[in-house]
């Protein structure tokens, strides 16, 4: 499942990456949708994993798993309210890059 989770990040951090040097405007492409809708399932699954599977013996920090939740449902709505928009501006551009990379810090530094 971290596997998993981690394709899920390159893919969206990697579509985004690509619109950075877009030419004729960015657009919320495949790789971007596809990698959010996979970190939130795969990160729902390894929560239920940890919670449900008593011989894993581990903690799960609730509250920052709400926070990264929250975020990548925010990150979800947002790129599937402009999925098929020819161009996005460069402010919603920029607020899913930093709600993106706001989540990996979450998940690296939050302790």
């Amino acid at each position: 499942m971290l596997v998993l989770h981690f394709f899920g990040l390159a893919s969206l951090i990697g579509g985004l990456m690509v619109q950075l040097s877009a030419r004729g405007g960015r657009v919320v492409n495949l790789a971007m949708m596809h990698g959010v809708m996979t970190q939130v399932v795969t990160g729902v699954a390894m929560v239920g994993l940890a919670e449900g599977v008593s011989s894993l013996d581990k903690d799960v920090d609730n509250a920052k798993i709400g926070v990264k939740l929250a975020v990548a449902l925010v990150i979800t709505v947002l790129c599937w309210m402009n999925r098929k928009r020819p161009g996005i501006s460069g402010g919603m551009f920029f607020t899913l890059f930093g709600l993106s990379a706001a989540n990996v810090f979450v998940a690296v530094l939050w302790s």
